[in-house]
């Protein structure tokens, strides 16, 4: 999937999930593709018929800009599929936004997200888009960039300490919504009318976070996929530097961060599997007593299963020792006995076999040839 500046310039609808512009003149069928979308939800309950007297969830999901989706309701005589362009409840107006997913497999999205299918609050579907509505949207999404930049020069001139990241139109090109960050709290009421009074629209500030911002514009991951908040991800809990302590990573912070800065989410997918495996280690605070002297612990390999020693006198001298001899050592400690040295039970890697003894001289020359 494109992400580049390029592709996102030459079609502004990118970040709606579209392929393509979508045309005026035309019934845009094939203008909505589930891999260009951020946060894509898959109906895996398609090929799955209902229950005889059974009637369609009347719910659908829809995508708006980036990674925002919401929830309406359709009325009884619509049949709505994924991928239309519909025109619906907005505050004030109405806004223009694609079907990405339909049927019951909304239902439990909306279970996911912990909302009440009989909420009264849910927002209506009008009807379908119609040319003149797909013609203001258009023209409004097009603006989108030119906005941002215009607003971004006006709130450095106003010397405001935070950054707009992304603007999104109303479909019917009456209100604008402009996302920034900001590290203390912003007094924008100066901004708000000097962009009213520039765009003509109705301004709506909505502060979101570094990660909601790396959400909301993507990119690629150290790992060289796509940011998992930007694809999969909408649940943010809280990263701490103990989750990379656990798992025996170094506090790089150029290393452990991801791209909005803070300390990548991805450190919390295999924590509690580490912490489970470490009830099994020995402490490590313990020091090993021994004849030749105290050893203290330096790292531990929770994958082998060993965990690294050095002497207080002599720190530069690693040793690997399993598990099972440190709890061991420990346990004779206890009873007072105390082993000659550590070296006794240290780890014993097997030499490498020597390539030439397993192929044979023959193979080798073989190999040269080849």
């Amino acid at each position: 999937m494109e992400t580049s500046d390029n592709s996102s310039s030459q079609n502004p609808f990118f970040s709606r999930g579209c392929c393509q512009t979508p045309k005026i003149y035309h019934k845009n069928e094939g203008v909505f593709k589930h891999s260009c979308s951020k946060f894509d939800s898959f109906d895996w309950l398609k090929s799955i018929p209902l229950p005889q007297d059974s009637k369609l969830f009347d719910i659908i999901e829809v995508r708006f800009k980036n990674s925002r989706k919401d929830f309406f309701r359709i009325p009884p005589d619509m049949d709505i599929e994924i991928g239309e362009i519909l025109a619906v409840e907005a505050s004030p107006g109405h806004d223009i936004v694609i079907v990405t997913l339909t049927g019951e497999a909304v239902r439990f999205q909306m279970k996911k997200k912990k909302l009440d299918p009989a909420s009264s609050e849910l927002k209506k579907v009008y009807r379908r888009a119609r040319l003149t509505d797909i013609e203001k949207w258009v023209a409004a999404v097009e603006t989108e960039g030119i906005t941002m930049h215009k607003a971004r020069e006006i709130a450095t001139r106003l010397n405001l300490s935070m950054k707009i990241n992304d603007v999104e139109y109303q479909g019917d090109n009456t209100k604008a919504i402009f996302y920034y960050t900001a590290d203390d709290r912003v007094d924008f009421r100066e901004l708000i009318k000097i962009l009213a009074d520039e765009f003509k629209v109705r301004i709506e500030m909505r502060q979101i976070g570094a990660r909601q911002e790396a959400s909301r514009l993507g990119g690629i991951g150290s790992c060289g996929r796509e940011l998992c908040c930007s694809t999969w991800l909408n649940d943010f809990r809280s990263v701490t530097t103990q989750a990379a302590r656990v798992q025996q990573l170094s506090l790089n912070p150029q290393k452990l961060a991801g791209q909005c800065g803070k300390l990548k989410c991805c450190l919390n997918y295999e924590f509690e599997t580490y912490v489970d495996a470490l009830k099994d280690f020995p402490n490590e605070e313990v020091v090993l007593k021994t004849q030749k002297g105290e050893a203290v612990h330096q790292k531990t390999d929770i994958f082998k299963k060993l965990m690294w020693y050095t002497y207080i006198t002599d720190p530069g001298n690693f040793m690997a020792i399993p598990v099972d001899s440190v709890r061991k050592i420990i346990e004779d400690n206890k009873n007072g006995i105390f082993p000659e040295k550590i070296e006794e039970f240290a780890f014993i890697s097997e030499p490498k076999t020597d390539f030439e003894n397993v192929v044979g001289q023959d193979d080798l020359t073989r190999f040269d040839n080849l």
